[in-house]
């Protein structure tokens, strides 16, 4: 389980004289819970990559603290890396290297066991559908087989969190649609999982949990039917048009 509480985190400000500080988190809070899908929603700028990297340690919350498995990031940060697995904005592979050598060199810095790092490369070649491609230069990769290749040496240490920073963004639609398979059975074997997206649909269809950001806030929280009943919306898209259009009011 992944709980953050209270996160704020500013930038400074770009310009002549003194400009101030960006607010790019803004007390966010939430609890993503072990079995769930978690979705973070929000337009682009709105906080949502900000807050996942201070999730998995990459940056450090000015306030406020992140909670991995209840330790606490900040004063155990090795735990939380253990315990994460991450699929960040930034999703290069080595190029030079196999799919499969780049998911054994992940294992390897983990402290795995070559036979253990064979077993969870099998097993997580045939759930992301990678058998065709495990053994070719990942040079010349595909978007989808890139994905893949980086979301599987994300999980070779079989974390129980799952942080995904936008999975499917740019992919084609069976790839999509074999990566959305893919997190629910991430989510059938009890895993806490976090994803943002700005894609109504894949999150309608996926999350059990929503937070929606704006202007780095959390404007809202629930399931989508809370979300849709909270605003007497119909569908999703219009619920979060009106959540964060009552946000934009507050900052015109």
């Amino acid at each position: 389980m992944i709980v953050a509480e209270h996160l704020r985190k500013t930038f400074p400000g770009t310009g002549k004289g003194k400009p101030a500080p960006v607010v790019a988190v803004d007390d966010v809070g939430f609890e993503a819970r072990d079995g769930e899908i978690t979705g973070l929603l929000g337009p682009n700028g709105a906080g949502k990559t900000t807050t996942l990297r201070m999730l998995y340690t990459l940056m450090h919350p000015e306030s406020g603290r992140v909670l991995v498995d209840g330790h606490d990031v900040a004063s155990d940060p090795e735990y939380a890396r253990r315990a994460l697995g991450v699929l960040p904005d930034a999703r290069g592979v080595y190029k030079r290297l196999t799919a499969r050598e780049n998911i054994r060199y992940f294992g390897e810095l983990h402290g795995m066991a070559a036979p253990l790092i064979a077993e969870r490369t099998r097993q997580l070649a045939a759930a992301l559908q990678m058998e065709d491609f495990l053994d070719r230069q990942t040079e010349g990769f595909s978007q989808g087989q890139r994905t893949k290749t980086a979301i599987a040496r994300a999980l070779v240490h079989d974390p129980r969190n799952v942080i995904l920073d936008e999975p499917t963004n740019g992919l084609d639609v069976m790839t999509t649609r074999g990566l959305r398979d893919f997190l629910r059975h991430l989510r059938g074997e009890g895993r806490c999982v976090i994803f943002s997206s700005h894609i109504m649909q894949e999150v309608a269809a996926l999350c059990d949990r929503i937070v929606v950001i704006a202007h780095g806030r959390v404007v809202a929280q629930g399931s989508a039917d809370e979300l849709r009943q909270r605003t007497g919306e119909s569908n999703l898209e219009d619920a979060f048009v009106q959540l964060i259009g009552s946000e934009e009011g507050l900052h015109a």
